[in-house]
């Protein structure tokens, strides 16, 4: 658990987060290592998970085109998460990686937990919707 933790503690979505929130935040992870080559989401899909990158490299595309890439701290599947829609965009792993998975559950929990999370999430799919859209209308 304190490894969960520590490892939480390095995303700057969670820089707000006090230790036992973190705890908390901790016990509804699960903590994954992928290879090279896996794909966390599948554009269009409808899918029931939102992943942390703790280590490692994520492209993100859309139509077959990339659109971005994240690493340490960045995070993907939040947009599906918040409007219950289907995936925007395919998150394919460039590296490997470690991640913290949640389910649609624990999700759920995690913006429960605390509200800086929740709108530090919301302001990221907003910043992420307005690129989506802006890319539409080039």
């Amino acid at each position: 658990m304190d490894d969960k933790i520590a490892l939480l503690e390095r995303v700057p979505l969670f820089e707000n987060v006090d230790h036992d929130t973190l705890a908390r935040i901790a016990t509804l992870t699960d903590e994954e290592e992928v290879a090279a080559g896996t794909v966390l989401a599948h554009e269009g899909r409808y899918e029931g998970y939102f992943y942390i990158v703790v280590a490692g490299t994520v492209e993100i595309s859309r139509g077959g085109v990339v659109v971005d890439t994240g690493g340490n701290g960045s995070f993907v599947g939040e947009i599906s998460m918040l409007d219950s829609g289907p995936r925007t965009a395919t998150a394919t792993t460039l590296t490997p990686c470690l991640l913290l998975k949640l389910s649609n559950r624990g999700f759920d929990e995690l913006l429960d937990a605390d509200p800086s999370v929740r709108e530090a999430l919301e302001a990221e799919m907003a910043r992420r919707l307005d690129r989506i859209d802006a890319e539409a209308d080039a």
